[in-house]
């Protein structure tokens, strides 16, 4: 009940328009999606699915601390003129950057967080499984941005789709790059580096490129 309470304390202008530009009137109506006064809007075009029951304050938007940023000047982004699927409760911290493409699809599985001052950037597909904690300063993108082409004029680096597992702690100032897989129950050690496909579960991975640091691991919030 305080929780609720709270939720609706931080309600302001931007969460209201939030909800009733992205969804239907029944879902609209009971504010899923709580947003930060300070949540810059670059692009609110595409669409946003919950693919799970709806209640009020199910998602966060630009909210945390952690203790070595200001988030009094800290603001979150949000462009995105693709398709964004919510599976459950989600809890974007501030500073944080989300941007989807027109063609781009990002889909957060259950109890998916990201603390603070990390960007996520989709052309392609980047799905995360349930139970997902990334850390502060992560770049997750499954495109290069710019296009290369060789001598033929084909295009030779198109966007390839990140698929991250359940239950995996992604560490800070991390690099996600096109085509990472991560299997379940991995961690991914501190400015770590993931451009393929991990075949291990449960395993910490560190370094750059990533590998295999020690096995059979378990992680707890």
């Amino acid at each position: 009940m305080k929780k609720s309470i709270k939720s609706l304390l931080r309600l302001n202008i931007k969460t209201l328009y939030f909800n009733y530009k992205y969804l239907p009137l029944k879902q609209a109506i009971k504010l899923p999606i709580i947003v930060s006064n300070k949540l810059y809007f670059r692009k609110t075009i595409g669409k946003i699915i919950f693919d799970c029951p709806i209640r009020t304050g199910l998602v966060h938007i630009g909210f945390g601390e952690v203790g070595i940023f200001d988030n009094k000047k800290s603001r979150s982004i949000w462009n995105v003129a693709g398709t964004v699927v919510f599976k459950g409760k989600a809890d974007i911290g501030h500073g944080s950057k989300i941007s989807v493409g027109e063609s781009g699809t990002l889909i957060l599985g259950e109890n998916f967080i990201v603390t603070a001052e990390s960007t996520i950037v989709t052309y392609s597909e980047i799905l995360f499984g349930k139970n997902c904690l990334l850390s502060w300063d992560i770049l997750v993108m499954d495109t290069d941005l710019h296009k290369i082409k060789n001598k033929s004029g084909s295009i030779i680096n198109d966007p390839q789709p990140i698929f991250v597992g359940n239950d995996v702690w992604i560490g800070c100032r991390s690099l996600i790059l096109k085509g990472a897989t991560i299997p379940n129950g991995c961690i991914i050690g501190a400015n770590s580096t993931i451009s393929k496909k991990l075949e291990s579960e449960s395993c910490l991975y560190v370094g750059s490129p990533a590998k295999c640091f020690r096995e059979d691991i378990t992680w707890e919030i």
